[in-house]
């Protein structure tokens, strides 16, 4: 056998911890040289004019963004859906008057006092495509019961609440403001499961208050929703400002 591969094959073990003892010092080696792509090179000048200038690397490392205030929860919108607005004519009275009709007229008031305040307000058809995933401070939703007479006690108005974001300051806000406005009395006993597990409920985006309206009965409850529709209107624009207060209150608490 040639000698150098008899000296390789006696002294193996050594030849064996020499090479890895080479990897380990390039490894070491390029782990610390500096990355002349984060380096910062500082020159070293000398007082006369013989100076001599050599670069200095510095690692610098990566600062951290830390935001000091809390993040703002964006302008305040407020979506008025218009029930079965762009869908279909809802509840349909023996003169033709349709449940639509009535959501859309106060929709429409409502939106006109709250953009007179200087609020974004924008109205919703009943399925409106904007609704999935919808961002705003809140949703409300406007209906009218039937126009059958059923008895003497279907008259009244009645509110559901979002079961999937706390909507209760909501709720109360425009319940007082409502009743305050039309003088009506509160219907709970009739809130139906399509309102307290409305379709838009589910389709706007977490963390939005959201409640559905049922304004009046079409039926004794008539005259106040339409010859007076300015009193469910100014009812519920109200509330929605009173919601607006309280949420601008614990917005600046939080800050």
């Amino acid at each position: 056998m040639p000698p150098l591969i008899q000296f390789l094959s006696r002294h193996l073990p050594i030849v064996i911890y020499l090479a890895l003892a080479f990897a380990g010092l390039v490894v070491v080696y390029w782990y610390f040289s500096p990355d002349e792509s984060i380096a910062e090179g500082i020159t070293a000048v000398a007082p006369d004019d013989n100076y001599l200038a050599a670069p200095i690397f510095k690692n610098i490392p990566a600062k951290p963004v830390v935001q000091r205030l809390p993040q703002s929860p964006g302008p305040i919108r407020i979506g008025i859906i218009s029930g079965h607005r762009g869908n279909d004519s809802g509840a349909v009275c023996a003169d033709g008057l349709t449940e639509a009709q009535v959501n859309e007229t106060i929709a429409d008031m409502v939106l006109s006092d709250l953009q007179a305040q200087g609020i974004r307000a924008e109205k919703l058809d009943e399925f409106d495509a904007r609704l999935d995933n919808y961002y705003a401070t809140a949703v409300v939703s406007i209906h009218a019961d039937s126009c059958d007479y059923i008895n003497d006690l279907a008259t009244g108005f009645k509110i559901a609440g979002s079961g999937y974001t706390d909507s209760t300051e909501l709720s109360i806000c425009v319940e007082q403001a409502y009743r305050q406005s039309t003088q009506m009395e509160y219907h709970a006993n009739t809130i139906t499961p399509d309102m307290s597990d409305y379709h838009a409920f589910r389709q706007i985006a977490p963390g939005v208050s959201a409640i559905i309206i049922e304004v009046g009965f079409m039926n004794l409850d008539r005259e106040m929703i339409t010859t007076n529709a300015s009193l469910p209107a100014t009812g519920l624009a109200n509330g929605i400002l009173c919601f607006l207060s309280e949420y601008k209150t614990a917005v600046t608490a939080s800050n």
